[in-house]
Formats: C-alpha cells, sequence, structure tokens
C-alpha cells in the first residue's frame, strides 16, 4: 500500500506506480537504443529501459562483456525504474575505437553517458572491471552526479589485496586468445548455463580486440587510486561479492561508516546472472532503503 503524502511532495513517476495495477508491473519491457557520443567521438551504445521519468539505474558491464548480460535486471528494474545499460568502448554495439582503453578514458565514457542521458543522478551498478572504471569516474569527477554505487565482485583496493584470478597473467603458456575467452566465459557461472547461451556470450567478448582486452587488465595505478575513491565519495555503497572479496567486504563495512555488504558463497562471477532473484532484491532493497526511500 501507497502511505499518502502532500502532493506536491511526490514526483509523477511514484504517483504513477502507486495507482498503477500490479498488471502493469509484469508487461513487457520495452527498450530503446541510445547513442552517447563520448568526449572523443566515440559512439557508445546504450540500452534504455522503463519509465522515461523515473529515477536513472545505470548498469556497468565487466571485462569484455556486453551490456545485455544485465538482462534479468533489465527486466526486473525496469518495472519501476529508468534502466540505462552501457555497453563500454570496444564491447557489445558500442564503437571499437584504437585508443581509449585506460580507466580515465572509460571513466570519462561513464561521465558523458551520465550526462547526456541522465537527468538526475543514477545509481551506477558496475560489475568486475566496471567497478574500476566507475570508481575511476567518481576519482576524477567526484560524487555530485551519482545517486549511489553498488560494486560488484572485484577488489575496491582494500586489505587483504586480491590473489590472481583466471585471467590474470601467468608464466604458464598462455592458449589462443579465443580459447582462452571461450575458458573464462565457462568459468563466470556456477549454475548450469546452455550452450547457446555461452555461445553468445563468448563471441560478444572477442568483439574486444585482444590488445585491448589486455590493456584493460593492465590499468596503471596503484591500489589505492580505487580505495580513495570509495572512502572519498559521500554516497550510499554496496558491496557485493564472493567469498574471494570476504576480507575486503569485512574491512570496507568496518572502516566506511553506512557501506552494506553481502556475500553470494554459491555463484560464480557473474553471481547476478547465477542469483539473479537474490541480487534483484538486494539492490531494489538497498535502493528503497538508501538511496531513495
Amino acid at each position: 500500500m501507497c502511505r499518502l503524502l502532500p502532493v506536491l511532495a511526490i514526483p509523477l513517476w511514484a504517483i504513477l506506480l502507486c495507482v498503477a495495477p500490479q498488471s502493469a508491473l509484469t508487461q513487457p519491457i520495452t527498450a530503446r537504443d541510445r547513442i552517447v557520443v563520448a568526449s572523443d567521438g566515440t559512439r557508445l551504445h546504450v540500452q534504455d529501459s522503463g519509465p522515461a521519468g523515473a529515477p536513472v539505474i545505470l548498469f556497468v558491464p565487466g571485462w569484455t562483456m556486453p551490456a545485455w548480460i544485465w538482462e534479468p535486471q533489465i527486466r526486473f528494474f525496469a518495472r519501476n525504474y529508468r534502466v540505462l545499460a552501457f555497453d563500454p568502448r570496444g564491447q557489445g554495439a558500442s564503437d571499437v575505437p584504437a585508443t581509449g582503453y585506460d580507466h580515465i578514458r572509460r571513466g570519462k565514457d561513464i561521465g558523458d553517458v551520465i550526462a547526456q542521458l541522465a537527468p538526475s543522478p543514477p545509481v551506477i551498478v558496475a560489475w568486475s572491471l566496471g567497478v574500476l572504471d566507475t570508481l575511476a569516474y567518481a576519482h576524477t569527477h567526484g560524487d555530485a552526479r551519482l545517486a549511489g554505487l553498488v560494486l560488484v565482485d572485484n577488489s575496491v583496493g582494500e586489505e587483504p589485496a586480491p590473489v590472481p584470478g583466471p585471467h590474470r597473467p601467468s608464466t604458464a603458456p598462455k592458449p589462443p586468445h579465443e580459447q582462452a575467452m571461450r575458458q573464462f566465459v565457462r568459468s563466470m557461472f556456477r549454475q548450469p548455463q546452455s550452450a547457446a547461451y555461452l555461445e553468445r556470450l563468448t563471441q560478444a567478448t572477442l568483439r574486444t580486440p585482444e590488445p585491448a582486452a589486455k590493456a584493460l587488465l593492465a590499468y596503471p595505478v596503484p591500489r589505492s587510486f580505487w580505495r580513495d575513491a570509495v572512502y572519498a565519495t559521500q554516497r550510499p555503497v554496496m558491496y557485493v561479492v564472493r567469498p574471494r572479496w570476504a576480507g575486503q567486504a569485512q574491512n570496507l563495512a568496518r572502516n566506511r561508516a553506512g557501506t552494506e555488504t553481502d556475500i553470494f558463497y554459491e555463484a560464480g562471477h557473474a553471481l547476478f546472472v547465477d542469483e539473479p532473484a537474490r541480487f534483484n532484491q538486494l539492490v531494489d532493497g538497498f535502493i528503497r532503503r538508501r538511496v531513495w526511500p
């Protein structure tokens, strides 16, 4: 039941949600394709779903991943929010330029998306490499254009330092790039995914050129760069991780007042695909409780 407030205090999107029948919230979500031209001319693709006047959630995918990997979240959140799912440069349906595969440029790209498509500060939900790109934006631009941060399954520069993951450089002979990407995609899940889904996702990752993919794993900054960005923001922060990052989650919650954390023990790296219902409810509760109560 919606609590009655003075009409002038309630935005139109909230009034519509209160009076809309539940059946309206289960209707198919219509997505609109948007193109954001970054400040260096690169064309960035963004999937735009949900009510145009609603608060904005911006989803940022991980290393070489397309925006559509957030499909379970797009369907869920676009009922009540305007959802922007972003293809970073060299990924998904965005341009594949020769340059720009560094943390500063990728942070600027996020800023360009916010400036052109988000009329009010969004909550950013960022995963894997998207966490670092989002923190690069916050480090460089501050948090004036942010409403909140949900950082998913990557290091944020806290202690303890991470151990190398499956796609980190090693002394062992490396398989050909396509084979390595197939292995990486399979390794992201603990729940069974269809062969068609895995193949579609693998083909999407191969759109990122191998030199660009390598550059994205070698941002030339100390770990403290990411930690400083998290601690500098005054916006609500949620940190959602697997046990690999549990120590960082514990320290972040202890040292940064108000930070919310949760650990997914039975999911793979793409934990929001493995356990979409749990993830969606967790993030929705955080947003309703801490960002837009």
